[in-house]
């Protein structure tokens, strides 16, 4: 059964982990149901594939772990696929109308500093009025890091892959890309050096 979005007690992340933690994927029908459930499952699936190394690291390193930055990004995954504003995208026809939606450009940003090794993203926002074309917007990301990645040249790696995305896929005027780093995480399988 397909939920509905307009149910008061449905939640998209527990829908899509509940498939997750049985190993399945959703149903295709579902995931183009609305953009928002395509854009939560693939950064869903990228979070928890690189969260495994974090969490069974830290249950042996420590007893009384602090896992509200787990619940931070399940929260920030959910409310950045939500549509949001729509972005108007050029086109020589005076009669089309074209616009991506701003949850469809977070989930760009989300999966561009997914990308880069040894990282993952917290949250992302777009500051600016995204929706009046040649706007100055600057895009503000907290990302966490692994222990041993060296936090200027992550950060430069993450703004790189961010405006490579955006400025291939969108007509944005890119101002920034802001970068913060708001944790550091042991790996579970960590060597010496690492």
């Amino acid at each position: 059964m397909i939920p509905s979005p307009d149910d008061q007690n449905y939640d998209l992340i527990a829908h899509l982990s509940d498939y997750l933690d049985r190993g399945e994927n959703p149903p295709e029908e579902f995931l183009n149901t609305a953009p928002e459930n395509r854009i939560a499952y693939d950064a869903l699936t990228r979070f928890r594939t690189m969260a495994q190394d974090i969490l069974a690291g830290d249950v042996t390193a420590e007893p009384a772990r602090d896992d509200s930055w787990v619940t931070r990004i399940l929260t920030n995954i959910h409310r950045e696929s939500r549509a949001g504003r729509s972005i108007p995208v050029s086109h020589p026809s005076p009669k089309a109308a074209l616009s991506l939606t701003e949850g469809a450009v977070r989930g760009l940003i989300r999966s561009a500093g997914d990308s880069v090794a040894g990282t993952f993203i917290g949250s992302c926002t777009l500051q600016g009025d995204v929706t009046v074309p040649g706007s100055e917007v600057t895009v503000n990301v907290e990302a966490s890091v692994f222990w041993g990645e060296r936090m200027p040249q992550t950060a430069q790696r993450l703004r790189d892959a961010i405006t490579t995305s955006l400025l291939h896929h969108t007509e944005l005027n890119i101002k920034a890309v802001n970068v913060t780093i708001t944790d550091v995480h042991l790996r579970r399988n960590a060597t010496p050096g690492d």
